[in-house]
């Protein structure tokens, strides 16, 4: 997309625009042009689609592209890196993501059509070639390397929608238990390392997290949003890294 030249005025941002550019100041000019042109997009594709609560579509910046970028405080995903974003919902965190990690591959998946969509109508809208979308289920997720164990008749479809290789993490903002989400992602996750923090499962989560996170065995980590963002709605935030 056109990059335009960007002053120390923060690109004359709105207040939305500004509170990304705050917390992340190091964004180039096409990256700051990508993250301004989400109000816009998010307002008129979900007047028509709603993936977005109406209540809440005035908050975007805040409550769903910062949220988004929490995950980026807990880990510098190295160029190469493969993520899935399972239940991208309007394409959160996986969107902005992508914004912030152009080098990264992002697989937004979701099982309801409407809402890849939208993902798929913001991503050609932005110019991001870093990102893939997928209308399925997380086990319906298959790769080339499991090609054999298909069904006869499947085996003999072309190869389209198949993944070629597993994901290094799973980022998600999901509201199902932790233990359950584990269990899900795990089949998707990657034995090649190539980051500094060990493959897994990264999850935005809110609330008290001692008894769910407790049910879920192997290294985890738990970081606080609130130590990174000072709006209230980050006080409750955190972003859960599950090693598998």
């Amino acid at each position: 997309m056109e990059v335009k030249e960007v002053k120390d005025d923060t690109f004359a941002a709105s207040q939305g625009e500004a509170l990304i550019y705050q917390y992340f100041p190091q964004l180039t000019a096409e990256q700051r042009e990508r993250f301004a042109a989400l109000d816009a997009l998010y307002h008129d594709w979900n007047a028509k689609i709603n993936v977005i609560s109406r209540k809440d579509i005035d908050n975007l910046y805040e409550h769903h592209v910062l949220h988004s970028l929490g995950i980026a405080q807990v880990i510098n995903f190295r160029p190469g890196t493969r993520v899935m974003d399972l239940g991208t919902g309007g394409g959160f965190p996986g969107i902005p993501l992508a914004i912030m990690f152009p080098e990264v591959h992002f697989h937004l998946v979701d099982s309801i059509g409407k809402k890849i969509r939208v993902c798929n109508e913001v991503i050609s809208a932005l110019g991001l070639t870093n990102v893939t979308t997928q209308h399925a289920r997380a086990e319906e997720v298959r790769y080339v390397k499991s090609a054999k164990k298909l069904r006869k008749d499947e085996a003999q479809q072309p190869a389209e929608g198949l993944q070629p290789e597993r994901f290094d993490f799973v980022v998600s903002r999901a509201v199902m238990p932790l233990a359950d989400l584990v269990k899900i992602v795990r089949p998707h996750i990657s034995q090649r390392q190539q980051n500094a923090l060990p493959n897994g499962l990264i999850a935005l989560k809110g609330g008290e997290l001692e008894h769910e996170a407790g049910a879920v065995r192997g290294e985890k980590m738990i970081t606080e949003l609130s130590d990174y963002f000072h709006e209230e709605y980050f006080q409750t935030k955190k972003v859960v890294y599950v090693q598998i």
